[in-house]
């Protein structure tokens, strides 16, 4: 039974940039993935000499490399953005989590209170017929 809560507009504008992040930094990931795929194959012939080729395909893959360890440590941030957003913007679970344990320290208390009424009573029986007993007694 969860129901939708509208945002205010700087909020819903902070999700969309969440999400474009999101996005933009999973597509550099697969980008710079595939891109360095296709430099791991062996070409034909070409203009360049191969030990040249092979440096360039180096750097390349280095580069691409540095790109999706960039996306990756910005998708952890985005995360770590995410987790900060939740916990201060999320005002009806916490509500509902002090509402919650209110309630259940209430509970607690009334059962407290009924063990100790119960207990007072059987005390104050025991005491009357305690009291009985002594005042019946002919060894006062």
């Amino acid at each position: 039974m969860t129901t939708q809560r509208v945002l205010p507009q700087s909020k819903e504008t902070l999700l969309q940039n969440y999400n474009k992040r999101l996005k933009d930094d999973i597509r550099s990931i697969m980008d710079n993935f595939t891109e360095i795929i296709k430099t791991a194959k062996i070409e034909d012939e070409t203009q360049v000499s191969r030990p040249t080729q092979a440096e360039q395909d180096h750097y390349e893959m280095h580069v691409r490399a540095a790109n999706i360890v960039r996306a990756g440590e910005s998708l952890m941030k985005l995360v770590s953005d995410l987790k900060q957003f939740l916990i201060l913007n999320d005002f009806p679970s916490v509500n509902d989590a002090i509402s919650l344990q209110n309630q259940q320290l209430r509970s607690l208390q009334e059962e407290c209170d009924k063990k100790l009424m119960s207990l007072r009573d059987e005390i104050a029986i025991d005491l009357y017929e305690l009291e009985e007993e002594y005042y019946s007694s002919r060894y006062k």
